[in-house]
């Protein structure tokens, strides 16, 4: 696991597969996404190397349903006092009431999903969901976080822009790899997806923290040279 300070209330975590924001309002904690099932010790030896603590993580917020997003999940709601939120068409999935419906893979994909190795990924163990999110609610963190629906890469996945903090939450509807950006793969509907990217590059916003890669700085004119 490496960990980044994006600013000082913000740390990315690159964890053993995928990777996790952490938020920290004065000591209040919020994750967006927790990586694999695996994930869970990793995030809690990052709390330890900021001198915080597992019972400091309030909220937990899943940008869909993905394993490698939401397979902590289960496992850091138990820490303590934690509320678990996900958008609407997420949840059935997440809490394992009905099965995720597998991506619509390019021949481009399907080989990039073998190298990867993603298709051995240990399944996300069924989570609870506390509040199930629509397009426009307010979450408690950073001054305020709005949620985005941006379908496309899953049916309710989910950005969250934080207007007052200059951040947006992409989840993998935006991608950052190698020096580049560009829209999410894996994807449910494509034509969803790309539709969903451009919402979120018509965002003035200075900083993007991606699903997979690097946060991206000047976000607005790094997503709108894409389109």
């Amino acid at each position: 696991m490496k960990m980044v300070e994006v600013r000082p209330e913000l740390h990315l975590l690159q964890l053993e597969f995928g990777q996790a924001y952490l938020w920290n309002d004065a000591g209040v904690l919020t994750l967006v996404d927790t990586g694999i099932a695996t994930s869970g010790g990793e995030i809690a030896t990052a709390l330890e190397e900021l001198g915080l603590r597992r019972a400091d993580v309030k909220r937990v917020v899943l940008t869909h349903f993905h394993e490698d997003h939401c397979g902590g999940a289960a496992e850091i709601a138990g820490w303590g006092d934690v509320t678990v939120l996900a958008h609407r068409l997420e949840a059935p999935v997440i809490r394992g009431e009905r099965p995720a419906p597998p991506p619509l893979f390019t021949d481009e994909e399907r080989a990039l999903h073998r190298s990867l190795g993603a298709h051995l990924l240990p399944p996300a163990p069924a989570c609870r969901v506390d509040r199930e999110l629509e397009d426009g609610d307010l979450i408690d963190f950073g001054g305020g976080a709005r949620v985005i629906h941006t379908p496309g890469h899953t049916d309710g996945s989910i950005a969250l822009h934080l207007p007052h903090a200059g951040v947006l939450f992409t989840g993998d509807t935006v991608a950052h790899v190698g020096g580049q950006v560009m829209p999410g793969v894996f994807n449910l509907d494509r034509d969803e997806m790309l539709r969903s990217f451009r919402r979120l590059a018509e965002i003035d916003v200075p900083l993007a923290c991606v699903g997979h890669g690097e946060p991206i700085l000047d976000a607005h004119t790094a997503l709108m040279k894409v389109l």
